[in-house]
């Protein structure tokens, strides 16, 4: 049960055919993930052009803080 058993040449090859067989499948697959990582940075950079216009709101007070101040 050495490395040279037949079946590991066939798992070897099965998994060289999946990642670089075909039509560039792990080619396509990157180029997707490209398309996302730069839809991801398009979202971003337009949430920045618009400044908050509200100032942010004190926190509301327990009834127990409430007499205290």
């Amino acid at each position: 049960m050495g490395f040279g058993a037949w079946w590991h040449w066939v798992l070897i090859a099965l998994i060289v055919l999946v990642v670089f067989g075909g039509k560039g499948k792990l080619s396509g697959l990157m180029g997707d993930a490209a398309k996302g990582v730069k839809a991801f940075r398009d979202g971003l950079k337009d949430g920045d052009d618009k400044p908050a216009e509200t100032a942010a709101a004190p926190l509301p007070r327990p009834e127990s803080e409430k007499d205290k101040a």
